[in-house]
Protein backbone atom coordinates (compact mmCIF):
# COMPACT_ATOMS: atom_id res chain seq x y z
CA UNK A 1 0.00 0.00 0.00
CA UNK A 2 2.15 2.79 -1.24
CA UNK A 3 1.87 6.16 0.93
CA UNK A 4 -0.30 8.60 -0.84
CA UNK A 5 0.06 12.28 -1.56
CA UNK A 6 -2.13 14.27 0.71
CA UNK A 7 -4.88 16.16 -0.85
CA UNK A 8 -5.04 18.81 1.93
CA UNK A 9 -1.40 20.44 2.54
CA UNK A 10 -0.29 20.36 6.19
CA UNK A 11 2.75 21.93 8.15
CA UNK A 12 5.17 19.25 9.43
CA UNK A 13 6.53 20.46 12.57
CA UNK A 14 9.30 17.75 12.12
CA UNK A 15 10.13 19.81 9.18
CA UNK A 16 12.88 21.60 10.80
CA UNK A 17 14.44 18.88 12.77
CA UNK A 18 14.49 16.98 9.25
CA UNK A 19 16.13 20.41 7.02
CA UNK A 20 18.55 20.76 10.19
CA UNK A 21 19.48 16.55 10.32
CA UNK A 22 20.31 17.21 6.38
CA UNK A 23 22.45 19.81 6.58
CA UNK A 24 25.15 18.13 8.45
CA UNK A 25 24.47 14.56 9.17
CA UNK A 26 25.50 11.57 6.33
CA UNK A 27 22.82 10.07 6.62
CA UNK A 28 19.02 10.60 7.95
CA UNK A 29 16.58 8.33 8.48
CA UNK A 30 12.61 9.83 8.60
CA UNK A 31 10.87 6.63 10.67
CA UNK A 32 7.45 6.90 11.06
CA UNK A 33 4.42 4.17 10.34
CA UNK A 34 3.50 3.71 6.81
CA UNK A 35 1.47 6.73 5.34
CA UNK A 36 1.72 8.99 7.77
CA UNK A 37 3.63 11.16 5.07
CA UNK A 38 6.92 10.07 5.05
CA UNK A 39 7.13 10.65 1.39
CA UNK A 40 5.61 13.38 1.15
CA UNK A 41 7.65 15.31 3.67
CA UNK A 42 10.71 14.13 1.94
CA UNK A 43 9.53 15.25 -1.24
CA UNK A 44 8.24 18.56 -0.57
CA UNK A 45 11.87 19.72 1.63
CA UNK A 46 14.03 17.90 -1.74
CA UNK A 47 11.85 18.09 -4.47
CA UNK A 48 14.60 17.28 -7.00
CA UNK A 49 16.50 14.64 -5.58
CA UNK A 50 16.71 11.57 -6.96
CA UNK A 51 13.86 9.24 -5.85
CA UNK A 52 13.79 5.07 -4.98
CA UNK A 53 10.52 2.98 -3.23
CA UNK A 54 11.67 -0.66 -2.36
CA UNK A 55 7.51 -0.92 -2.56
CA UNK A 56 8.86 -1.24 -6.33
CA UNK A 57 9.39 -4.85 -7.06
CA UNK A 58 12.00 -4.47 -9.64
CA UNK A 59 14.14 -2.17 -7.28
CA UNK A 60 13.67 -4.50 -4.71
CA UNK A 61 14.99 -7.41 -6.24
CA UNK A 62 17.58 -5.56 -7.94
CA UNK A 63 18.50 -3.93 -4.37
CA UNK A 64 19.06 -7.58 -2.96
CA UNK A 65 20.59 -9.34 -5.33
CA UNK A 66 23.68 -6.55 -5.74
CA UNK A 67 23.11 -4.03 -2.77
CA UNK A 68 26.61 -2.02 -3.17
CA UNK A 69 26.45 -2.17 -7.43
CA UNK A 70 22.69 -0.96 -6.49
CA UNK A 71 23.95 1.62 -4.40
CA UNK A 72 26.55 3.01 -6.83
CA UNK A 73 24.52 2.85 -9.80
CA UNK A 74 22.87 5.90 -7.80
CA UNK A 75 23.19 9.40 -7.86
CA UNK A 76 25.49 10.58 -5.13
CA UNK A 77 22.55 11.90 -3.59
CA UNK A 78 19.17 10.06 -3.14
CA UNK A 79 16.22 9.18 -1.13
CA UNK A 80 15.20 5.09 -0.27
CA UNK A 81 12.00 4.60 0.69
CA UNK A 82 11.03 1.62 3.08
CA UNK A 83 14.56 0.76 3.41
CA UNK A 84 13.19 -2.03 6.07
CA UNK A 85 12.66 -3.98 3.19
CA UNK A 86 16.18 -4.04 2.34
CA UNK A 87 18.86 -4.36 5.22
CA UNK A 88 21.35 -5.73 3.04
CA UNK A 89 21.83 -2.04 1.88
CA UNK A 90 23.02 -0.64 5.07
CA UNK A 91 26.74 -2.01 5.15
CA UNK A 92 27.27 -0.70 1.75
CA UNK A 93 25.51 2.66 2.56
CA UNK A 94 28.35 2.83 5.13
CA UNK A 95 31.18 1.75 3.04
CA UNK A 96 29.83 4.48 0.44
CA UNK A 97 29.44 7.32 3.43
CA UNK A 98 33.10 6.41 4.57
CA UNK A 99 34.19 7.24 1.10
CA UNK A 100 31.85 10.65 0.71
CA UNK A 101 30.60 12.17 4.00
CA UNK A 102 28.48 14.67 2.24
CA UNK A 103 25.81 16.02 4.59
CA UNK A 104 22.32 14.31 3.60
CA UNK A 105 23.89 12.20 1.31
CA UNK A 106 21.48 9.53 1.46
CA UNK A 107 17.71 9.81 2.77
CA UNK A 108 16.10 6.78 4.22
CA UNK A 109 12.88 6.23 5.15
CA UNK A 110 10.94 3.28 7.26
CA UNK A 111 7.72 1.97 8.47
CA UNK A 112 9.44 -0.05 10.57
CA UNK A 113 11.62 0.70 13.80
CA UNK A 114 14.91 0.24 12.64
CA UNK A 115 16.51 0.96 15.78
CA UNK A 116 15.66 -2.47 16.96
CA UNK A 117 17.75 -3.59 14.58
CA UNK A 118 21.06 -4.50 15.81
CA UNK A 119 22.20 -4.53 12.43
CA UNK A 120 21.09 -0.36 12.15
CA UNK A 121 23.16 0.93 15.38
CA UNK A 122 26.06 -1.14 14.05
CA UNK A 123 26.50 -0.21 10.53
CA UNK A 124 25.46 3.68 10.72
CA UNK A 125 25.99 4.12 14.43
CA UNK A 126 27.80 7.89 14.01
CA UNK A 127 26.66 8.38 10.48
CA UNK A 128 22.79 8.76 10.66
CA UNK A 129 20.44 10.85 12.32
CA UNK A 130 16.91 9.47 12.78
CA UNK A 131 14.11 11.64 12.91
CA UNK A 132 10.77 10.36 14.17
CA UNK A 133 7.63 11.38 11.90
CA UNK A 134 4.22 10.55 13.63
CA UNK A 135 0.90 10.39 12.23
CA UNK A 136 -0.75 14.41 11.92
CA UNK A 137 -0.74 16.03 15.85
CA UNK A 138 -3.85 18.06 16.53
CA UNK A 139 -1.63 20.78 16.33
CA UNK A 140 -0.58 20.30 12.57
CA UNK A 141 -4.44 19.02 11.24
CA UNK A 142 -5.71 22.46 13.01
CA UNK A 143 -2.44 24.64 12.30
CA UNK A 144 -1.58 25.76 15.89
CA UNK A 145 2.05 27.21 16.31
CA UNK A 146 2.34 26.75 20.00
CA UNK A 147 2.26 23.39 21.78
CA UNK A 148 0.85 22.95 25.07
CA UNK A 149 3.78 20.79 26.09
CA UNK A 150 5.94 23.32 25.52
CA UNK A 151 3.64 25.86 28.07
CA UNK A 152 3.69 23.14 30.19
CA UNK A 153 7.43 22.51 31.02
CA UNK A 154 8.17 25.66 30.84
CA UNK A 155 5.47 26.84 33.59
CA UNK A 156 3.45 28.89 31.83
CA UNK A 157 -0.07 27.82 32.78
CA UNK A 158 -1.72 30.07 34.70
CA UNK A 159 -6.05 29.57 35.47
CA UNK A 160 -8.44 31.22 33.39
CA UNK A 161 -12.53 31.08 33.87
CA UNK A 162 -14.74 31.59 30.66
CA UNK A 163 -18.54 30.90 30.92
CA UNK A 164 -19.43 28.37 33.61
CA UNK A 165 -21.33 25.28 32.42
CA UNK A 166 -19.84 25.20 28.62
CA UNK A 167 -18.15 21.92 27.28
CA UNK A 168 -15.15 21.44 25.31
CA UNK A 169 -16.34 20.52 21.56
CA UNK A 170 -14.33 18.76 19.01
CA UNK A 171 -12.63 16.41 20.80
CA UNK A 172 -14.97 12.69 19.75
CA UNK A 173 -14.22 14.31 16.18
CA UNK A 174 -10.39 14.42 17.11
CA UNK A 175 -9.91 10.93 18.74
CA UNK A 176 -11.86 9.18 15.41
CA UNK A 177 -10.24 11.42 12.47
CA UNK A 178 -6.97 10.09 13.99
CA UNK A 179 -3.76 11.31 12.48
CA UNK A 180 -2.99 9.46 8.62
CA UNK A 181 -3.86 12.17 6.15
CA UNK A 182 -5.15 10.24 3.46
CA UNK A 183 -8.86 9.30 5.17
CA UNK A 184 -9.25 12.64 6.69
CA UNK A 185 -10.54 14.08 3.71
CA UNK A 186 -12.54 10.91 2.81
CA UNK A 187 -16.44 10.52 3.77
CA UNK A 188 -17.25 8.37 7.00
CA UNK A 189 -17.68 4.71 5.11
CA UNK A 190 -15.05 5.55 2.55
CA UNK A 191 -12.17 6.23 5.80
CA UNK A 192 -13.80 2.87 7.52
CA UNK A 193 -12.97 0.81 4.25
CA UNK A 194 -9.59 2.80 4.08
CA UNK A 195 -8.73 1.79 7.84
CA UNK A 196 -9.45 -2.47 7.03
CA UNK A 197 -7.27 -1.74 4.28
CA UNK A 198 -4.31 -0.31 5.38
CA UNK A 199 -4.10 -2.75 8.22
CA UNK A 200 -4.51 -5.58 5.75
CA UNK A 201 -1.54 -4.01 3.98
CA UNK A 202 0.67 -3.45 7.19
CA UNK A 203 0.17 -7.10 8.06
CA UNK A 204 0.37 -8.31 4.69
CA UNK A 205 3.22 -6.64 3.80
CA UNK A 206 5.25 -4.86 6.12
CA UNK A 207 5.11 -7.57 8.81
CA UNK A 208 7.71 -9.90 6.93
CA UNK A 209 10.37 -7.12 6.79
CA UNK A 210 10.58 -7.37 10.62
CA UNK A 211 9.34 -11.09 11.79
CA UNK A 212 8.39 -14.09 10.62
CA UNK A 213 4.89 -14.86 11.55
CA UNK A 214 3.21 -18.03 10.42
CA UNK A 215 -0.41 -17.06 11.27
CA UNK A 216 -1.31 -13.43 9.87
CA UNK A 217 -4.80 -13.59 11.50
CA UNK A 218 -3.61 -14.15 14.94
CA UNK A 219 -1.56 -11.22 14.50
CA UNK A 220 -4.50 -9.21 13.33
CA UNK A 221 -6.63 -10.41 16.37
CA UNK A 222 -4.23 -9.07 18.58
CA UNK A 223 -4.46 -5.71 16.95
CA UNK A 224 -8.05 -5.53 17.71
CA UNK A 225 -7.97 -7.57 21.14
CA UNK A 226 -5.10 -4.32 21.95
CA UNK A 227 -7.34 -1.63 20.94
CA UNK A 228 -9.94 -2.69 23.17
CA UNK A 229 -7.57 -2.88 25.88
CA UNK A 230 -5.88 0.62 24.80
CA UNK A 231 -4.15 2.93 28.08
CA UNK A 232 -4.98 -0.39 30.33
CA UNK A 233 -1.90 -2.19 31.81
CA UNK A 234 0.02 -4.70 29.71
CA UNK A 235 -1.58 -8.20 31.10
CA UNK A 236 0.01 -11.18 28.71
CA UNK A 237 -1.73 -13.79 30.89
CA UNK A 238 -4.90 -12.36 30.15
CA UNK A 239 -4.68 -11.50 26.25
CA UNK A 240 -2.85 -15.29 26.10
CA UNK A 241 -6.36 -17.16 27.51
CA UNK A 242 -8.82 -14.66 26.01
CA UNK A 243 -6.81 -15.16 22.50
CA UNK A 244 -5.25 -18.45 22.86
CA UNK A 245 -2.23 -18.47 22.53
CA UNK A 246 1.20 -18.76 24.34
CA UNK A 247 2.57 -15.92 26.14
CA UNK A 248 6.00 -16.06 23.90
CA UNK A 249 3.97 -15.53 21.07
CA UNK A 250 1.84 -12.50 22.33
CA UNK A 251 5.47 -11.01 23.42
CA UNK A 252 6.52 -11.17 20.11
CA UNK A 253 3.90 -10.14 18.53
CA UNK A 254 3.13 -7.41 20.78
CA UNK A 255 7.23 -6.23 19.90
CA UNK A 256 6.58 -6.75 15.91
CA UNK A 257 3.29 -4.33 16.38
CA UNK A 258 5.91 -1.74 18.22
CA UNK A 259 8.18 -2.17 15.51
CA UNK A 260 5.77 -1.30 13.20
CA UNK A 261 4.15 1.84 14.95
CA UNK A 262 0.82 0.47 15.67
CA UNK A 263 1.20 0.24 19.21
CA UNK A 264 3.36 1.84 22.13
CA UNK A 265 4.20 -0.13 25.24
CA UNK A 266 4.37 2.83 27.93
CA UNK A 267 6.63 1.96 30.62
CA UNK A 268 5.97 2.37 34.16
CA UNK A 269 8.16 5.57 36.36
CA UNK A 270 10.37 4.52 38.97
CA UNK A 271 12.53 5.84 41.65
CA UNK A 272 14.74 3.73 43.18
CA UNK A 273 13.74 2.48 46.72
CA UNK A 274 10.13 2.84 46.01
CA UNK A 275 9.10 -0.76 46.17
CA UNK A 276 5.50 -0.24 46.06
CA UNK A 277 5.34 1.07 42.57
CA UNK A 278 4.12 -1.21 39.86
CA UNK A 279 5.92 -1.99 37.50
CA UNK A 280 3.98 -3.56 34.44
CA UNK A 281 3.80 -1.48 31.14
CA UNK A 282 0.51 0.40 29.64
CA UNK A 283 -0.33 -0.44 26.07
CA UNK A 284 -1.42 2.46 23.84
CA UNK A 285 -2.83 2.07 20.15
CA UNK A 286 -0.30 4.65 18.37
CA UNK A 287 -3.47 5.80 16.46
CA UNK A 288 -6.76 6.57 17.64
CA UNK A 289 -8.27 7.01 14.14
CA UNK A 290 -7.68 3.09 13.99
CA UNK A 291 -8.46 1.99 16.82
CA UNK A 292 -11.92 3.63 17.08
CA UNK A 293 -12.34 1.87 13.85
CA UNK A 294 -11.77 -1.08 15.16
CA UNK A 295 -14.17 -0.70 18.06
CA UNK A 296 -16.60 0.65 15.28
CA UNK A 297 -17.19 3.85 17.34
CA UNK A 298 -17.81 7.18 15.72
CA UNK A 299 -18.34 10.62 17.22
CA UNK A 300 -21.82 10.43 17.79
CA UNK A 301 -21.11 7.49 19.86
CA UNK A 302 -19.20 10.01 22.57
CA UNK A 303 -21.75 10.16 25.24
CA UNK A 304 -23.22 6.35 24.72
CA UNK A 305 -19.55 4.57 25.14
CA UNK A 306 -18.09 6.29 27.98
CA UNK A 307 -15.72 3.76 28.85
CA UNK A 308 -14.30 2.95 25.63
CA UNK A 309 -14.03 6.31 24.97
CA UNK A 310 -12.12 7.04 28.40
CA UNK A 311 -9.25 4.40 26.96
CA UNK A 312 -9.46 6.01 23.42
CA UNK A 313 -9.03 8.93 24.87
CA UNK A 314 -5.87 8.70 26.90
CA UNK A 315 -4.19 7.09 24.16
CA UNK A 316 -4.96 10.26 22.17
CA UNK A 317 -3.62 12.59 24.80
CA UNK A 318 -0.20 9.96 25.03
CA UNK A 319 -0.01 10.42 21.37
CA UNK A 320 -0.23 13.84 20.98
CA UNK A 321 2.27 15.06 23.87
CA UNK A 322 4.87 12.82 22.50
CA UNK A 323 4.45 13.93 19.15
CA UNK A 324 4.90 17.69 20.12
CA UNK A 325 8.10 16.74 22.29
CA UNK A 326 9.47 16.07 18.56
CA UNK A 327 9.59 19.94 17.93
CA UNK A 328 9.94 21.20 21.98
CA UNK A 329 12.96 18.42 23.06
CA UNK A 330 13.29 15.12 21.68
CA UNK A 331 14.66 13.96 24.82
CA UNK A 332 11.85 14.50 26.95
CA UNK A 333 10.61 10.77 28.21
CA UNK A 334 7.87 9.38 29.14
CA UNK A 335 6.09 6.94 31.39
CA UNK A 336 2.89 6.34 33.51
CA UNK A 337 2.50 6.11 37.07
CA UNK A 338 0.41 3.52 39.28
CA UNK A 339 1.31 2.58 42.68
CA UNK A 340 -0.03 -0.80 45.08
CA UNK A 341 -2.77 2.18 46.47
CA UNK A 342 -4.41 2.07 42.93
CA UNK A 343 -3.04 5.76 43.02
CA UNK A 344 -1.83 6.54 39.15
CA UNK A 345 -0.85 9.42 36.52
CA UNK A 346 -1.99 8.65 32.96
CA UNK A 347 1.82 10.36 31.84
CA UNK A 348 4.81 11.05 33.29
CA UNK A 349 7.24 13.19 31.73
CA UNK A 350 10.63 14.11 32.70
CA UNK A 351 13.29 16.35 31.35
CA UNK A 352 16.64 15.22 33.26
CA UNK A 353 15.53 14.87 36.81
CA UNK A 354 12.33 16.82 36.48
CA UNK A 355 9.56 15.64 36.33
CA UNK A 356 6.07 17.29 35.55
CA UNK A 357 2.54 15.04 35.36
CA UNK A 358 -0.73 14.51 33.23
CA UNK A 359 -3.96 12.71 33.90
CA UNK A 360 -6.75 12.80 31.81
CA UNK A 361 -10.58 12.79 32.71
CA UNK A 362 -13.71 12.37 30.01
CA UNK A 363 -15.65 14.69 32.07
CA UNK A 364 -16.17 18.37 32.14
CA UNK A 365 -16.60 18.77 35.86
CA UNK A 366 -13.83 17.86 38.13
CA UNK A 367 -13.60 17.27 41.99
CA UNK A 368 -10.47 17.27 44.75
CA UNK A 369 -9.86 13.31 44.58
CA UNK A 370 -9.64 13.58 40.70
CA UNK A 371 -5.95 15.37 41.41
CA UNK A 372 -4.87 12.61 43.74
CA UNK A 373 -2.69 10.82 41.59
CA UNK A 374 -0.99 13.88 40.57
CA UNK A 375 -0.40 14.51 44.49
CA UNK A 376 0.92 10.98 45.33
CA UNK A 377 3.23 11.73 41.96
CA UNK A 378 4.60 15.34 43.74
CA UNK A 379 5.07 13.52 46.72
CA UNK A 380 7.21 11.01 45.53
CA UNK A 381 9.35 12.92 42.94
CA UNK A 382 9.80 15.33 45.62
CA UNK A 383 11.88 18.79 44.99
CA UNK A 384 12.23 17.42 41.06
CA UNK A 385 8.29 17.90 40.68
CA UNK A 386 7.56 20.79 38.33
CA UNK A 387 4.03 20.55 38.45
CA UNK A 388 1.12 18.73 36.37
CA UNK A 389 -2.09 18.76 34.13
CA UNK A 390 -5.73 17.26 34.43
CA UNK A 391 -6.47 17.45 31.05
CA UNK A 392 -10.71 17.38 30.65
CA UNK A 393 -13.82 18.49 28.97
CA UNK A 394 -14.35 21.34 31.12
CA UNK A 395 -13.54 25.37 29.47
CA UNK A 396 -11.98 26.33 32.78
CA UNK A 397 -7.96 26.22 33.68
CA UNK A 398 -8.34 26.11 37.31
CA UNK A 399 -6.07 25.59 40.01
CA UNK A 400 -5.34 22.17 41.41
CA UNK A 401 -3.72 21.11 45.35
CA UNK A 402 -0.65 20.08 44.03
CA UNK A 403 1.76 22.68 43.35
CA UNK A 404 2.11 24.25 40.08
CA UNK A 405 -0.82 22.07 38.98
CA UNK A 406 -4.07 22.93 36.73
CA UNK A 407 -7.33 21.54 35.60
CA UNK A 408 -7.14 22.23 31.70
CA UNK A 409 -9.46 22.04 28.91
CA UNK A 410 -8.61 19.19 26.87
CA UNK A 411 -8.44 21.17 23.52
CA UNK A 412 -5.41 23.07 24.72
CA UNK A 413 -3.87 20.48 23.18
CA UNK A 414 -4.79 21.75 19.59
CA UNK A 415 -6.26 25.53 20.45
CA UNK A 416 -3.58 28.15 21.34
Amino acid sequence: MAEAEEEKIYTRLMATAMSEALGDTPVVCLLGPRQSGKSTLVRRLLPKRHYVTFDDPGLLDAAQADPLGFLRALPEQVTLDEIQRVPELLPPIKLLVDENRTPGRFVLTGSANLLLLPSVNESLAGRMEVVRLHPLSEMEKQGTETSFLETLISGALEAAVSESGQVVSGTAEAICSGGYPEPLGRPARSARRWYRQYLDAVIQRDVSAVAQVRKEDDLRRLVEYLAHQTANLLNVNAASNDLGLDRTTINRYITILERLFLVRQLPAWHRNGMKRLVSLPKVHMVDSGLAANLLRLTPSDWSLHGTEFGGLLESFVVQQLICQSGWVDSELKFSHYRDKDQKEVDLVIEQGRRVWGVEVKRSASIKRTDAKGLARLATQAGKNFQGGALLYSGTNTLPLEPPNCFAVPIDRLWHE
